[in-house]
């Protein structure tokens, strides 16, 4: 196998600061400034060391004929004696008013016993300003230069990895994600066990002429572990694994998508063999229609997509997998054998499933020896992994909340139900009045319920609002079910109604309130689901009016006609009817259950499932709530 590095962690070499670049580039050219200013103040000396005289001494030494040469510039005095002579260059003062006769030097300058030049005295102030005025627009000119090169070649990086593809490269880590790390979903891991057999040992696979997928798709419920599933596919095979996630290729510019899908295969391809794992990959590549077109950036990187999973060859040893929970947006084309051959289906756990995912979220955490996994695993069904680590993870907060010191059954119940229902309210205040709508609402949903024969049980009933509700009436089912039948779901739709209808016994036709709305919604969504997606109308039976087809312009048409439409809308309204009617007879035929139940949520707040059933005990089916079987 190819080594690999994975650079994930590598830190990037940072930038070099901009202000100590100008501070550097400022002091050299102030040096430069100083050495010209440096020369220049030298003046007629050269460089050469001087000893200083009186300007007395040095014209009687003119006059006796023991000087060469004297410089003036300004009022000083640059001497150069003769040559055989002790006397050193010397230097001295003259008055500025004075010339060199009125200080003593007639007879040596007339009888030419010296020479004598006049020079203009050196500006040094000047030298600076001028130095200065030609400097400060090169140094300015010479820093706005260096950045705009500075700009372009950043400009220039950033355009060459505009294409590269974003995807995080797992493999060196310490401690690997493997089967072991993902609970439940034995059937998925079956197959992907292959996958892993043929990452390890491609020979045995290759005498026998079978050709290994070359593409995974990995369906299911958001939350079910699909990306945990294909890390831990990479952590058994001991191979690179290339995360990222479909809207990753995604880019304003068109082309760009292409790009990184180019540049993502090729790195595979160099590692192989190796593992591409594309998260939510619907993002780039759900159905083409007519809206498309060849220039579309999703379209390109789709093809491209097609085209790259097409050119592997059966030794390259990559796999491409992909997760998503929307198959039915998928192209066709895609799914076909030869790209993604194998649908794996993560599904939601099922009970067992959940008890092995709870103890594993459970495992590093402080739990109290009484506390029943059990009976949480029963209280999920419908969960995901991810609900469930976030219920364990809420019943740690809870546990430190309330300054334990270990997580208690209390603390497990209080995150299910803040989870599933919402937190409590307890800070909202609500009337006498209001008071009692609730609880009677609450004890109408919960009689129904327990009355009518395929109902769920009642778990609890509460009048502390919770979320966005007043109060709440938890029903759960004893069992994981995969079907219900069409009896179970008019008894959901039944004791759905028994809200507003135990409102309209106790306040009169003209007293309901607004609580009954997500009841009445939720009625009329199941009916029409009833009606539309199962089959279950009774004048439409067994047929599925749920396909929609997309237009031209993006609309979505029903595609049956209005005489069906008026058919379906009058089928979801006589089974709202029916569920009120059916309500209605149960909680009349037991109304002093109804005053008993209201009664001790007023004065409890919240009942549990023994208390609800004790005080419900005796309660009869009326026969015109029976359904016929």
């Amino acid at each position: 196998m190819p080594e690999y590095k994975n650079t994930a962690g590598r830190k990037k070499p940072q930038k070099t600061n901009k202000f100590f670049s100008f501070v550097r580039l400022t002091i050299f050219w102030l040096l430069i400034l100083t050495m010209i200013v440096a020369i220049a103040s030298t003046g007629a000396g050269g460089g050469v060391n001087y000893e200083e005289k009186d300007i007395t001494e040095i014209a009687k030494l003119a006059n006796d004929e023991k000087l060469e040469k004297i410089v003036i510039e300004g009022s000083t005095l640059y001497v150069t004696p003769r040559e055989g002579t002790d006397l050193k260059n010397m230097i001295s003062r003259k008055e500025s008013s004075g010339t060199l006769q009125e200080q003593g030097f007639e007879q040596a300058i007339n009888d030419g016993k010296v020479s004598v030049e006049i020079r203009e005295e050196v500006d040094v102030f000047g030298i600076v300003l001028n130095v200065a005025t030609i400097l400060i627009p090169l140094v300015v000119l010479g820093g706005f230069l260096i950045y705009m090169i500075r700009q372009a070649q950043s400009m220039n990086n950033q355009s060459m990895g505009f294409g590269k593809a974003k995807a995080r490269l797992y493999g060196n880590e310490k401690k690997k994600v493997t089967f072991d790390d993902v609970a439940g979903n034995e059937a998925a891991k079956q197959d992907l066990t292959e996958i892993v057999d043929f990452l390890k040992n491609p020979k045995k696979y290759e005498k026998l002429g079978a050709k290994i997928p070359r593409g995974v798709l990995l369906a299911g419920d958001p939350g079910t572990g699909k990306t945990l599933m294909a890390r831990a596919v990479a952590g058994e095979a001991g191979v690179p694994f290339f995360s990222i996630s479909g809207s990753e290729f995604a880019e304003m510019f068109v082309g760009v998508g292409a790009s990184r899908v180019r540049d993502l295969f090729g790195k595979a391809k160099k590692n192989a063999p190796s593992i591409i794992f594309i998260d939510e990959i619907d993002a780039v590549a759900h159905k083409r229609d007519a809206r498309g077109g060849a220039g579309r950036e999703d379209e390109q990187t789709l093809n491209q997509i097609l085209v790259e999973m097409d050119g592997f060859d059966n030794d390259t040893g990559v796999i491409v997998m992909a997760a998503t929970n929307r198959v039915d947006m998928l192209d066709k084309a895609l799914l076909r054998p030869g790209r993604f051959d194998r649908h794996v289906n993560v599904t939601l756990p099922e009970r067992k499933d959940r008890v092995e995912i709870l103890k594993v979220h459970f495992k590093n955490k402080p739990v109290a020896e009484d506390v029943k996994i059990d009976a949480l695993a029963a209280k999920t069904a419908g969960s995901s992994g991810a609900d469930l680590a976030n219920i364990a993870n809420e019943a740690a907060i809870a546990a430190a909340r309330n300054n334990r010191k270990e997580i208690t059954n209390a603390d497990i119940t209080e995150a299910f139900e803040r989870i599933a229902i919402g937190p409590e309210r307890k800070s909202k205040v609500m009337n006498d009045q209001e008071r009692k709508i609730t609880a009677y609402h609450e004890a109408g949903h919960a009689i129904v319920g327990h009355v009518l024969p395929d109902s769920d049980p009642v778990h609890k009933v509460t009048i502390i609002p919770r979320g966005r509700t007043g109060g709440v009436t938890w029903f759960l089912p004893p069992e994981d079910r995969s079907y219900k039948n069409i009896y179970e779901l008019k008894d959901v739709l039944a004791r759905a109604m028994g809200g507003r209808v135990a409102e309209r016994l106790i306040l009169g036709p003209e007293g309901i309130t607004t609580g009954a709305s997500s009841d009445l919604q939720h009625v009329a969504e199941l009916a029409r689901e009833m009606v539309t997606e199962e089959g279950m109308g009774s004048r439409l039976r067994d047929q599925v009016f749920n396909t929609e087809e997309v237009n031209f312009f993006g609309d979505r048409a029903k595609i049956y006609s209005e005489k069906t439409s008026e058919i379906i809308d009058a089928e979801i309204e006589a089974l709202g009817k029916e569920a009120g009617q059916r309500a209605e007879a149960v909680l009349r035929a037991n109304r002093k259950y109804l005053d008993a139940l209201a009664n001790a949520l007023l004065e409890k707040e919240t009942l549990e499932e023994d208390e609800v059933v004790k005080i419900l005990h005796g309660t009869t089916l009326p026969e015109t709530a029976k359904l016929h079987k």
